[in-house]
């Protein structure tokens, strides 16, 4: 989109099941995401239920020895029509004064997100935007703000990694 970022994403197949957690996460965080500062997770209605989604979040979110952890960018996709909203007070001077970022306290607001996104945003030391398609696709400038913000709370974020990893899709 715009070349304003790079996929680094995880094909499926590209690491084994049997590898432990710790393992895995290694080679997310080393291999694929290393030279990652944000990740933009992009989220339709089967997004939660994937497995390398899981890997790559968590993977994103450890502050490892070699690689440190990045900030987080969730945009919705239009299946999700509009529905999941959460700004950082940083983002609506970019995407209008009318959104206000608060933590959630509930999954009912947020039923497509992944569970390890919803876990975090409930927390007031994390900041995760959530922004619909419709708010970027058009806006180009937008978007590489929005990054440029999530890079800017990477080191601040206290990401909860309390949840083991998916170890299958469901």
């Amino acid at each position: 989109m715009y070349n304003i970022f790079e996929d680094a994403s995880v094909n499926t197949g590209g690491i084994s099941d049997e590898l432990t957690d710790q393992q895995i996460r290694t080679i997310i965080r080393d291999d694929y995401l290393r030279d990652s500062s944000v990740t933009i997770v992009l989220v339709g209605t089967e997004t939660k239920y994937r497995k390398h989604v899981d890997w790559e979040i968590y993977s994103s979110m450890y502050n490892g020895a070699k690689n440190k952890k990045s900030g987080i960018l969730v945009i919705n996709l239009p299946s999700i029509n509009g529905s999941q909203i959460s700004i950082c007070d940083e983002d609506k001077l970019i995407l209008g004064p009318e959104i206000k970022w608060s933590p959630i306290t509930s999954y009912d607001r947020y039923e497509y997100l992944p569970g390890r996104i919803v876990d975090n945003l409930k927390s007031s030391d994390v900041r995760i935007s959530v922004v619909d398609y419709s708010r970027i696709i058009n806006n180009p400038e937008g978007l590489k703000q929005l990054i440029d913000i999530a890079y800017n709370n990477r080191d601040t974020n206290h990401y909860n990694l309390s949840v083991p990893m998916r170890r299958r899709n469901s």
